[in-house]
């Protein structure tokens, strides 16, 4: 898998604030989201880190977690 590029994201403000978007990511529909088109999220993967953004909002914020996080992420939801 190729690095991540980092950008400055269209969210981030002038005053140099520390928000950043991953751009050249794969995406993938989560296997938990329905055929639908409703309440669906995507997942990628970069070295050490799982990004996910909801697939309605391509262009919106990503949640940028570490793999421990994730799995500890996933453990709750699923607890629900």
């Amino acid at each position: 898998m190729n690095a991540p590029t980092w950008r400055k994201s269209s969210h981030s403000g002038s005053n140099g604030g520390d928000c950043v978007k991953l751009a050249n990511l794969s995406w993938r529909k989560s296997s938990r989201s329905g055929s639908s088109g409703g309440n669906c999220v995507e997942l990628a993967t970069a070295p050490g880190t799982v990004a996910i953004r909801d697939s309605k909002d391509p262009q919106g914020p990503n949640l940028l977690l570490d793999r421990p996080s994730f799995r500890h992420f996933t453990t709750a939801i699923r607890a629900l």
